[in-house]
């Protein structure tokens, strides 16, 4: 392998590392939550990160055949999954306060976690040459920071579910016309 190529090995064999770590992480959270929204959302983040560690492992594989970086048909879903779980649940779990705490601080984990992902992947695409590598990278760039808001919007629901439903709602409690 060329110093290149090498270097791109490394790179991708962290990635796999970081989706792996951030897959245990939401079954550890998940397991630990007693919210059902949080449950819900906190296993399909973890399912997630699986698709994103066995793309990764399939361009590690490639690269180290043919050194060259094939194209992988990632068609991120831009969240979509994780914003219907989330729209679908929000009205039927209302958080525990025992359990709030703990949970926030789960999410405030996972939103670093992502943000860590997110720059790692970005500087990836910045560094990338144009193609599928660069493409890749967008990509998954993109999903990781879908992650991220839907996290966020997780947050504030767990820290004020009414105030939440106002504003996910566009309802006005003035009771003007």
């Amino acid at each position: 392998m060329t110093t290149g190529q090498e270097k791109t090995a490394q790179a991708l064999k962290y990635c796999i590392q970081m989706e792996i770590d951030g897959k245990e992480f939401y079954l550890k959270a998940c397991k630990e939550s007693t919210n059902e929204l949080g449950k819900k959302l906190l296993q399909s983040l973890a399912e997630q990160e699986d698709f994103h560690r066995r793309n990764f492992e399939q361009i590690y594989a490639k690269i180290s055949k043919s050194q060259k970086w094939p194209v992988i048909d990632f068609k991120p879903d831009a969240g979509q999954v994780l914003k219907t779980i989330f729209a679908e649940a929000a009205g039927d779990a209302v958080p525990q306060a025992k359990s709030v705490k703990t949970e926030l601080e789960a999410v405030e984990k996972a939103m670093q976690m992502e943000d860590k992902s997110y720059d790692l992947y970005n500087q990836r695409f910045e560094q990338a040459a144009k193609g599928a590598e660069k493409d890749f990278y967008e990509k998954i760039a993109g999903e990781e920071r879908g992650h991220k808001l839907i996290l966020l919007d997780y947050y504030e629901y767990m820290k004020d579910p009414g105030g939440w439903y106002v504003k996910a709602e566009h309802t006005s409690l003035d009771g003007g016309s």
